[in-house]
């Protein structure tokens, strides 16, 4: 146990830090609650966006989910990112009007494959409203598209997203999506600051009216980015049009990954460019995690409940089994050894995903559409 002026500085700095977080996730909370719209009486044409590679099982589920959905107006278009499975079999298995496939060899040159094929559906799209969905998400009742349709009509923004509910394995790692999108970002401050860095989208599911996609093309905007949605919802809050967050959790679920190795793969793309994607905000931001997650329960015991009660409010939030914040302090340690296993692989240029490889950087081309790209 520390003791003297340092271990009074870094406990105060904890406690501090630690009262921002749970003011936080309190207010998204009650955010989220508010969320829940009554019906607004209106049902404008959505045309769901799913880009898929390599995705056979997971579209088994989700092309179901979506045809069971008991909206009136609703085309679903799925673009086939140069598979390499039965993803395009699979496809062509379903057999119904509402459905439009269609299939590439991969991206242009300057292009990331999600993006481009994300953009390629837009190309085909006809409806009011854009939902994009990944291909490992599943919509839960019958009704979720309409709710979730009304949530976005109701909202105050043009631009919604949300967060699905959780679902296959490695939920001690998976489990911190929803604990960093909950207590990382106050969402009832997005809409009423001027800072797109405060501002976040989950391109796990979010939607957007189609006239304001169109005006200003996020996805040709942002070609080559990795984290496209982080850099769509800060791109279109630049704009004044900044995301809202709605409450799908019950509406859609995702099954992001069947095991710790699928899921550390996935992750290692994304963490580093989450934490800045340079090493000097990479570093402050590793700081601050340190902190928090590993230095603050060894200074209290306090701060140890507290840590464990932030995990264990978000994993309730989000319908993963409370067995899993028992062992919160286990996930705290995955998200740390991850977060720099991202780093060293992207400075060593090693990340890959899917069989490509990933670009070591988060930042957008200029907007710009090639012509080439407009039909495959």
């Amino acid at each position: 146990m520390l003791e003297g002026p340092l271990w009074i500085w870094l406990t105060g700095l904890a406690v501090l830090l630690h009262v921002g977080l749970w003011g936080v996730l309190l207010s998204n909370l009650v955010y989220l609650w508010a969320r829940s719209a009554p019906s607004v009486g209106t049902s404008p044409a959505v045309s769901i966006c799913i880009p898929a590679r390599n995705e056979a099982e997971n579209l088994r589920r989700l092309l179901p989910s979506l045809l069971d959905q008991n909206y009136p107006d609703l085309e679903i278009i799925v673009w086939d990112d140069g598979s390499e499975d039965e993803t395009w079999e699979v496809l062509q298995s379903f057999d119904a009007p509402s459905l439009t496939v269609a299939q590439g060899d991969g991206p242009p040159e300057g292009w990331i494959g999600k993006v481009h094929a994300l953009y390629q559906c837009t190309r085909r799209a006809s409806g009011d409203r854009y939902l994009f969905l990944d291909a490992d998400t599943a919509l839960t009742r019958s009704d979720a598209l309409r709710r979730l349709v009304e949530q976005h009509e109701a909202a105050e923004s043009c631009v919604s997203t949300g967060l699905p509910r959780l679902r296959g394995g490695a939920q001690l790692l998976v489990s911190l999506v929803p604990y960093a999108l909950l207590t990382g970002l106050p969402w009832p401050l997005v809409p009423r600051t001027s800072l797109p860095g405060l501002s976040a989208l989950n391109g796990q599911c979010w939607c957007v009216d189609a006239s304001l996609y169109h005006t200003y093309e996020p996805h040709a905007t942002l070609k080559n980015a990795v984290l496209e949605d982080v850099g769509i919802g800060r791109y279109l809050k630049a704009q004044g049009h900044p995301p809202v967050l709605l409450a799908i959790t019950d509406l859609v679920s995702v099954h992001m990954y069947e095991d710790l190795r699928d899921a550390w793969q996935g992750f290692r793309k994304n963490a580093y460019l989450l934490l800045g994607g340079a090493p000097l905000p990479f570093l402050v931001t590793y700081g601050y995690f340190l902190l928090t997650w590993l230095v603050a329960p060894l200074l209290s015991l306090w701060l140890l409940a507290s840590l464990y009660g932030l995990k264990a409010l978000t994993d309730r939030v989000n319908g993963i089994p409370a067995a899993v914040a028992l062992f919160a302090p286990l996930s705290f340690a995955l998200g740390l050894i991850l977060q720099f296993d991202s780093a060293v692989h992207h400075w060593t240029d090693r990340v890959t995903w899917k069989g490509r490889p990933v670009p070591s950087s988060q930042h957008a081309s200029p907007p710009s559409v090639d012509a080439s790209t407009e039909q495959a």
